[in-house]
């Protein structure tokens, strides 16, 4: 069983996978995590440093890497499965599950973060809505490809392990 999370940033990837794996005793694996683990420095250094373009393409290593994995649920960047043929791998390697948000509910989520993500520093609140709406648009034909939905705003592990469970993903 491979299951991978995708969706835009902030969706909850991350936090709804990690407590999923924990529940059913599998293992979590977070691509973004990986590449800082692996290039000692935060995603948003790298994205400074080097670029959206470098990025991208460790990115697409880090996932081909979960090729190799078996009992996981991957918690996937927001951009992953909109470059090269990444939602292709991930529809051949996994059962993919997107994490739905609106424009609004990701704006809540970035109200309340700790941390800005890397291509939304130094804009307004205007200009990371307009942002957002506009890169949702141009992602939402790769999300849409996943095997399955969940809205994900108030989306909790039970939620995500029923549907998990509904759908026949064996555990």
């Amino acid at each position: 069983m491979r299951i991978y999370l995708i969706g835009y940033s902030y969706s909850g990837k991350t936090t709804l996978g990690r407590e999923t794996a924990r529940r059913l005793g599998v293992q979590f694996f977070d691509t973004d995590k990986a590449i800082e683990l692996k290039y000692r420095t935060t995603i948003s250094t790298f994205f400074s440093h080097y670029g959206e373009q470098a990025f991208r393409i460790i990115e697409r290593q880090i996932l081909q890497s979960t090729a190799e994995m078996d009992n996981v649920i991957i918690s996937t960047g927001g951009g992953t499965p909109c470059n090269d043929s990444n939602i292709r791998f991930i529809l051949d390697h996994g059962t993919a599950i997107h994490l739905q948000m609106s424009v609004d509910d990701i704006m809540e989520r970035i109200a309340h973060a700790r941390r800005t993500r890397p291509l939304l520093k130094n804009k307004t609140p205007e200009q990371v809505r307009q942002y957002i709406t506009e890169q949702l648009q141009q992602r939402l034909p790769y999300y849409n490809q996943a095997q399955l939905t969940l809205p994900a705003f108030g989306a909790n592990t039970d939620q995500l392990i029923k549907l998990i469970t509904d759908n026949g993903i064996a555990i």
